[in-house]
């Protein structure tokens, strides 16, 4: 019954249906924005792989076809599940969650964690920011000016979340058009040299990993960079107003952003080196932002870092946003600036530590939290007749057992397998994370290890 369900649920009202708007309005523009983040793009080329190269160290198609493989699970196996349950209940993902995790889980996961890992987020797009910013006045990555104005940026951002997130908000649809815009003329810039790229010129030797490795640390980068993200489409998705609305907005706004941005940076790596732009140098390069003043110019490129750093700042106070929503939902006596207070403390010890610099590093800690949460969403959804079950009681111990054995296999190369001192390497731990969560989550629903299904009342 309703007495039997903590507040947070029981007070749980859906989006009404004449507030939900067309995929082309919400879903897509908030996926698209996360995806044309200069961080995460800038990212893919290296992907984590450990070698000079990167993904492109066996050429271009490896790369590509990696891209467009994360891609596609990004939408198929970490959004779609989450984002038809928001749709179809117009509840928050705090709720949705109870499904998984129990009335009482669900207070701590997927809702307390979500908000907890948005100061990640928050000390990543810091210190990236800060770095731009720092290069404008000719300091280096790590430098004191640069780690002040992450300090700056992550406590700015974080007030302006919580208290003044309706301003920025008024700007944030067109700001993502700037990355956009500038991919597309890099691109344009470097287009010639695409078809003269050889992996060669980058270093690339015959220690690099092999091809399908390769193609691997690409879906790994992007399936991590994307999770709280999926999870998240519960959220998102709660204003679309039917399933062909969830389904093309993550179609056009994950899937068809991501493919995008990711190819996009490759291609202007490729391109830049194609052409012959970085003979002279001895180093290695593969972020397109620090490309730029070789593909651009100095002052061209001084003009892109400050446009990009302009276009991050928005998502920086979404992150707050998120997170004091999340703590409004699961703390709702304790005072948001104390909870995002204390939050925003770690963000700028990530910072400051250079922590937070590790970019593909944090997308697979990220991705080994939340991607057992989209697989066992995603079960969950399935067993149901694709639908929200309703809150369980408790700690359900199907979500409970899935995710914690899914958090040791995605995080067990950067993780686990140091702790116990044991060489074998997991392949593509987020995705490794996703198919345990999933798999695991029916195996224990069918031996009957699911807590029994609670009444939600009415929706008034």
């Amino acid at each position: 019954m309703a007495s039997n369900l903590p507040h947070y649920v029981a007070s749980a009202q859906p989006v009404p249906l004449a507030n939900r708007v067309p995929w082309y309005k919400s879903t897509a523009q908030t996926y698209a924005g996360i995806m044309l983040w200069f961080v995460f793009w800038e990212s893919v080329p290296s992907s984590g792989a450990p070698n000079a190269g990167g993904i492109l160290a066996q050429g271009l198609l490896a790369a590509v076809l990696g891209v467009i493989a994360g891609a596609l699970i990004c939408h198929f196996g970490s959004y779609l599940a989450p984002g038809m349950m928001g749709m179809k209940t117009g509840l928050p993902l705090a709720v949705v969650g109870t499904s998984t995790y129990g009335v009482n889980g669900g207070f701590l996961m997927p809702g307390f964690f979500m908000g907890i890992l948005q100061f990640g987020w928050l000390a990543v797009n810091s210190y990236f920011s800060a770095k731009l910013l720092a290069w404008l006045a000719g300091s280096a990555e790590g430098s004191v000016l640069h780690l002040s104005i992450g300090v700056i940026w992550a406590l700015v951002a974080a007030f302006v979340g919580l208290k003044g997130i309706h301003y920025v908000a008024r700007v944030a649809t067109y700001l993502p058009l700037i990355p956009l815009v500038i991919l597309l003329i890099l691109v344009g810039k470097t287009f010639a040299g695409i078809g003269s790229f050889e992996p060669g010129t980058m270093a690339a030797n015959a220690d690099a990993p092999s091809s399908f490795e390769l193609f691997l640390f690409a879906v790994a980068n992007i399936v991590g960079f994307f999770a709280t993200a999926g999870a998240a489409g519960a959220d998102i998705a709660s204003s679309n107003r039917t399933p062909k609305d969830v389904q093309l907005g993550g179609l056009w706004g994950v899937a068809g952003a991501t493919i995008f941005t990711g190819v996009f940076a490759l291609l202007v790596v490729a391109g830049t080196y194609g052409s012959g732009l970085m003979a002279g140098s001895s180093e290695v390069i593969l972020k397109p932002t620090e490309l730029m003043k070789f593909i651009m110019g100095e002052q061209v490129a001084r003009l892109f870092w400050l446009l990009l750093a302009i276009a991050a700042f928005p998502p920086a106070c979404f992150s707050s946003l998120i997170a004091a929503n999340s703590f409004k939902n699961t703390l709702p006596k304790v005072n948001p600036f104390i909870s995002c207070g204390i939050g925003t403390a770690g963000s700028i010890a990530l910072v400051l530590s250079g922590k937070a610099g590790d970019a593909a590093g944090v997308f697979i800690i990220i991705g080994a939290s939340f991607g057992p949460i989209c697989g066992a969403m995603t079960a969950d959804y399935l067993l149901a007749g694709y639908k929200w079950p309703g809150p369980r009681a408790g700690f359900n111990p199907a979500g409970w057992i899935s995710w914690a054995v899914g958090f040791v296999v995605g995080a067990w190369n950067g993780l686990f397998g140091p702790l116990l001192n044991m060489q074998f390497q997991m392949p593509c731990p987020p995705v490794a994370a996703i198919l345990v969560g999933f798999v695991l989550y029916i195996v224990l629903a069918k031996v009957g290890l699911t807590s029994k299904q609670l009444e939600m009342p009415a929706a008034e």
